[in-house]
């Protein structure tokens, strides 16, 4: 779990110094005061992990338009050309979204 993630994004709007990696070790506190800051795990926790998800979904889009670009578009110009059928321009791109799978979104 990167806590550090998880706290910036559930409370965006908060200037925090945290330090510590691990929930034992973990000390957050609010910069303009100096106080401790009570952060909800739970919540803390849920913004972990959509901000896992965005990434990887980000991730996945990034990779999947470099991999048509390079192998299924050059398909593509040949079945126009004659020179390839669309069924392999399709294979290709059903071979790309295997290869890169969109995450599935997960419900915190």
């Amino acid at each position: 779990m990167d806590w550090h993630t998880g706290i910036r994004a559930a409370y965006p709007d908060a200037l925090l110094t945290i330090q510590g990696n691990t929930l034992d070790d973990l000390v957050v506190t609010n910069q303009e005061t100096g106080e401790p800051f009570e952060f909800d795990q739970a919540l803390a926790t849920a913004a972990a992990v959509i901000v896992a998800q965005e990434q990887a979904l980000a991730s996945a889009k990034r990779k999947r338009a470099s991999a048509y670009t390079a192998e299924a578009d050059p398909l593509f110009f040949k079945s126009q050309r004659g020179e390839a059928t669309i069924e392999e321009w399709q294979a290709k791109v059903a071979e790309i979204r295997s290869r890169y799978p969109y995450p599935a979104e997960v419900t915190p």
